[in-house]
């Protein structure tokens, strides 16, 4: 009786020490926005990380002089890193300061500072690892949001979902996400990619440790800014990319980590298909009538193929992380830390 009691009371008493919650923004040409932005941060953040990515508008030196807020750090590159060398100082930081949960918002004003409580609380609760913005989720914002970025947005994230599994998440590229830091200390945070690649491939890095990821209904705000990212440059490297990740995935969690049903099915699955499909144009590229002998032949193994394939992609849809890993990594973030 008096253990459970000690149980309880120690409970009670980690749910009454408040989280270290700091706020990262990368800053490139959102001088005009960064200000409004700041202002808009709850109280409940102690420390705001504002890191100047060699901004030609100097953003950081603006902020410095116009923003009276006490929480807010600027930190400086003296070369341009990309968002996602801007956001990884920012962790760095905040790692060396022994914050709990970093929460990253863009500088352009275009997603709501106000609304970080709702990405928070799930982390705070022990219901996720890591939170990120859905701008999908009400029909209402998907009308008003451009085509161009519906239609790209949707390619792309079914392109996550085959690299990173988790098949449950829209709107990869949302900048607004918050994590616990435990698991961002036990991330290969030199491996992550630096540039417009970073959310996915961050998401592919936090998949490989299993992570309950969770997403966030929240509207967009589409006013004056411009983005930096050019889709016609990146498109390419946003599918190879991702292409590689799924590699990786497969080989990680199916042959190194695992080998199950899933994996046999994989490797017949995608043999079969193969071999049907060479073994097909072989014959009717040859310009003769196939019989039906050769039609069977390769009709058969294709079928089989596909089979195997789709009912691999079913086990891999079943295996999304459901449980929170943050507090079993407790260790890594004090060695990262």
């Amino acid at each position: 009786m008096k253990q459970s009691e000690k149980v309880e009371g120690l409970e009670v008493g980690i749910k009454r020490v408040p989280p270290r919650i700091c706020v990262i923004i990368p800053c490139f040409r959102v001088r005009n926005h960064i200000l409004d932005v700041l202002a808009r941060i709850d109280k409940l953040v102690e420390a705001i990380y504002v890191v100047d990515d060699r901004c030609p508008d100097e953003s950081g030196r603006f902020v410095e002089a116009q923003c009276q807020d006490p929480r807010v750090r600027v930190i400086y590159h003296e070369v341009n890193q990309g968002v996602g060398g801007a956001v990884l100082t920012g962790v760095e930081k905040a790692l060396l300061d022994k914050m709990d949960i970093c929460v990253k918002i863009d500088g352009d004003g275009q997603l709501d500072a106000a609304l970080l409580p709702l990405f928070v609380r799930p982390i705070i609760a022990g219901e996720a690892d890591f939170t990120k913005g859905n701008r999908f989720y009400n029909p209402d914002d998907v009308r008003n949001m451009p085509a161009v970025r519906l239609i790209g947005n949707a390619a792309l994230s079914f392109l996550t979902k085959l690299s990173t599994g988790y098949w449950d998440i829209f709107d990869p590229t949302n900048g607004y996400i918050a994590v616990d830091a435990r698991l961002l200390a036990n991330l290969p945070r030199d491996k992550i990619e630096k540039r417009f690649l970073f959310e996915t491939d961050l998401l592919f890095r936090v998949g490989l440790l299993r992570a309950k990821v969770l997403d966030i209904p929240m509207t967009a705000i589409y006013g004056s800014e411009k983005s930096n990212l050019r889709i016609h440059r990146e498109i390419l490297r946003f599918f190879v990319c991702n292409m590689k990740n799924f590699s990786k995935r497969l080989v990680y969690n199916y042959f190194l980590r695992d080998f199950n049903i899933a994996s046999l099915e994989l490797i017949f699955g995608a043999l079969f298909t193969i071999f049907a499909v060479g073994y097909g144009i072989a014959h009717w590229g040859a310009g003769q009538p196939a019989s039906a002998g050769i039609v069977m032949i390769a009709a058969l193994p294709l079928l089989a193929g596909i089979m195997l394939l789709l009912s691999f992609v079913n086990f891999d849809v079943q295996q999304i992380p459901r449980e929170t890993m943050s507090a079993r990594l407790a260790i890594g973030r004090r060695e990262g830390a």
